[in-house]
């Protein structure tokens, strides 16, 4: 814990600040994921994102209600707004 104190965080958004310019991970409701480099945020976790990948993880149902096999989306954003109500875990990604 002295680390931390000897390193300015004093807050929870403070380790969000120490990710800036970096690549975050980010993972929103509706099993949707992002990954992209953090130029802002707020108090309330709306973020700004730049070269961004989203990944959508979909289960599909049949007609009888039956689940498909999971499949995945992607798509590649170069600049991207995220609102802070969606998000659910924001964390730096390993380098």
């Amino acid at each position: 814990m002295d680390d931390a104190a000897n390193s300015g965080i004093s807050e929870p958004l403070d380790l969000v600040k120490l990710s800036l310019g970096e690549r975050v991970f980010i993972k929103l409701r509706g099993d949707r994921t992002v990954t992209g480099v953090l130029h802002a945020y707020d108090a309330h976790m709306n973020v700004v994102l730049s070269q961004v990948e989203e990944t959508i993880h979909l289960v599909d149902v049949t007609e009888d209600g039956n689940p498909l096999p999971p499949r995945v989306e992607r798509r590649n954003v170069e600049m991207l707004f995220v609102r802070g109500d969606g998000v659910i875990l924001i964390s730096p990604t390993q380098q």
